[in-house]
């Protein structure tokens, strides 16, 4: 099979259509100043993308990254896709998953959106860093790319997974005053992931932070939370009073 990114462009293209194109236009709100002002589409379901990307499984990094390369979403979602699915496969070797790694730390000025980030950054970057030194994602929680705070909170993901909630938490604390809606969604959503593991963390971390936190995270955070939990949280948002105080 040819496994050149030309190839794959070629295929992704022949299932673009008219139709798909303006529901990707409305899903990303195009042309309204949101994050993905500036991207363009070829009109590709992302279901099709990932099957796609499961045939070419065995795309080499340099290919990849030609993929990275593209103007079309779509196509950089599929090389994402490629890195993932690599990532998770236990027959992947070490040496190509730190390849993997470092072409994903390497081009983050092409995973620029939220969907791009959080198809690969758990298992590319997380899995790769779970018995290595996690340095790097406290680096990347404090760039000025968004998309880079983004990784350094999804990519925890892994860790939750293996029941490793340490970073998600610390990573949460670095996060919390930022200004993005799409980091607050991602901080509270991962702290409530790794609340599932272990609800008493959570609620350690509510109590210190809830008064302080944006709201958008708060929400995310205590969303599985029984009612009576939820609205005390809130209150004390509005309130502005923390356990600490």
């Amino acid at each position: 099979m040819d496994l050149s990114a030309e190839n794959f462009i070629e295929r992704l293209k022949t299932y673009s259509s008219a139709e798909e194109l303006q529901k990707l236009r409305r899903y990303f709100k195009l042309g309204k100043g949101e994050y993905a002002e500036g991207d363009s589409f070829a009109g590709v379901r992302m279901g099709q993308v990932y099957a796609l990307a499961k045939e070419f499984i065995e795309m080499p990094p340099a290919e990849i990254e030609k993929l990275l390369e593209s103007p079309l979403h779509e196509v950089r979602a599929g090389a994402l896709s490629i890195m993932d699915k690599q990532a998770r496969r236990p027959k992947t070797p070490e040496n190509r998953r730190r390849e993997l790694f470092e072409l994903y730390l390497n081009r983050t000025d092409k995973i620029n959106n939220w969907d791009l980030v959080d198809v690969a950054a758990p298992h590319v970057v997380g899995g790769y860093l779970f018995d290595k030194p996690r340095d790097i994602l406290y680096k990347m929680a404090r760039s000025a790319s968004i998309w880079e705070r983004r990784t350094a909170i999804v990519a925890t993901f892994y860790f939750i997974r293996q029941g490793d909630l340490a970073d998600t938490f610390k990573i949460a604390e670095v996060l919390l005053g930022d200004k993005e809606d799409l980091i607050h969604k991602a901080v509270g959503g991962w702290v409530r992931e790794a609340g599932k593991r272990d609800n008493q963390k959570l609620l350690d971390f509510l109590d210190k932070y809830a008064a302080t936190m944006p709201r958008t995270m708060l929400r995310y955070a205590i969303e599985h939370l029984d009612k009576k939990q939820r609205e005390y949280y809130l209150n004390r948002k509005k309130t502005g009073e923390s356990i600490t105080s």
